[in-house]
């Protein structure tokens, strides 16, 4: 079984707290000349990319951040595209489809439209089929994101297209870049990867056109939040709050009431932070008898299976909860699992925001105006894979 205790914080997370600790330093230290290499790599590859990338033939409006780990970007994704939906405009989505057997092909592919889901979620990726029980409109995924967009466009007439985890992907021209800041974590000890948890230093983020920190269930804003953005840039403020539990009725999703007070459960996820999923789970409160972790976007096993189902029975659980990502790979277990519940975390802006945002892309999207990368004539200028 790959589950690991989530009590014990994975080692390199020591490494990026403020400060480190002292039998750490040396260690650290090594990390932080790879890091200073890797940031050099990263600006190299940011002046590369400035006039290269290319324009899609729809807007795009990126959603991103620059941590490693959950920083609510899916669920972010879900929430603007059903908002823009439900406001009239025809609305995709587009993902790398990590972790897919398609991507890892390089293969542009249509994961969804109208409810129904074409492939599974081992050729398209956890996310995007999670994604598709809960957006009706057209997903897609692609290595090569223009790919996926221009696929997009082929498909059905747009108005947007929205990125998910895009902020990196530099070979892609877009309207409208949201960049999101998990409150509780902030920058963290600000490195890069692998001395910290940055994928990007926070100068990057000059290319942003607007940043959503983001509210966790359960944990407080850090002191230590880095509000390193140019105070032009537009904020807004964003709750990931629980809004339903899930459980998978052959083949579709319908929703239970969120009722978790007091009921003996164990915690099943493969996520970056899964102590996050636990914390939530008893913030409800859930009583959580046992957390297991597996590695993020992890692919179960029968093995596994009967692991989970051991831990349930030993815990005296009465249900296992799962993440709706971890849900779309465990589904095909239920009747093993029985009750087997996904907690769906849903998005709510702070008062006037939500009508800020939507000021803000329609004036991006209705005018067009790409703000960053921008190439008029649409080339792929030596296109290779932004990540």
């Amino acid at each position: 079984m790959n589950a690991r205790d989530a009590g014990r914080r994975p080692f390199l997370e020591r490494l990026w707290r403020t400060p480190i600790p002292r039998p750490l330093i040396p260690l650290w230290g090594a990390l932080a000349a790879a890091s200073l290499a890797y940031e050099s790599a990263l600006a190299a590859r940011a002046r590369y990319w400035k006039n290269r990338s290319a324009r899609a033939p729809i807007p795009i409006i990126s959603v991103g951040n620059l941590t490693v780990g959950g920083n609510g970007k899916t669920p972010f994704t879900l929430y603007l595209a059903n908002l823009l939906r439900a406001r009239g405009w025809r609305i995709a989505i587009l993902s790398r489809g990590f972790g897919g057997r398609l991507s890892r092909r390089g293969s542009a592919a249509m994961v969804a439209d109208g409810g129904r889901i074409f492939v599974s979620a081992a050729d398209a990726g956890d996310e995007p089929v999670m994604m598709a029980h809960r957006f009706a409109g057209p997903i897609a995924i692609a290595r090569r994101r223009i790919d996926g967009a221009r696929l997009l466009a082929a498909h059905d007439a747009l108005d947007a297209i929205i990125l998910d985890d895009g902020f990196q992907h530099l070979g892609l021209a877009r309207v409208l870049d949201l960049v999101l800041i998990d409150e509780s974590r902030g920058f963290g000890n600000g490195w890069v990867l692998p001395a910290g948890p940055m994928r990007e230093p926070a100068g990057a983020l000059v290319r942003a056109d607007a940043i959503v920190y983001v509210q966790r269930p359960g944990k407080a804003p850090s002191p230590r939040l880095i509000a390193a953005a140019p105070r032009e840039i537009p904020t807004f403020r964003a709750r990931l709050c629980p809004r339903a539990l899930i459980q998978s009725d052959r083949g579709g999703w319908r929703e239970a009431p969120l009722d978790l007070a007091g009921r003996r459960v164990i915690a099943v996820s493969g996520l970056a932070d899964p102590n996050s999923f636990r914390r939530t789970l008893a913030a409800e409160g859930a009583v959580v008898a046992a957390n297991l972790a597996f590695p993020d976007h992890h692919e179960y096993s029968d093995a596994d299976l009967g692991a989970i189902a051991d831990a349930a029975r030993n815990a005296g659980a009465e249900a296992v909860v799962v993440t709706t990502k971890d849900l779309v790979k465990i589904e095909r277990f239920a009747g093993a699992l029985a009750p087997l519940y996904a907690l769906e975390l849903g998005v709510a802006l702070e008062p006037g925001d939500e009508e800020r945002l939507l000021a803000l892309a329609e004036a991006r999207v209705r005018g067009k105006c790409a703000t960053h990368q921008d190439q008029p004539d649409g080339r792929d200028g030596g296109y290779s894979d932004g990540d």
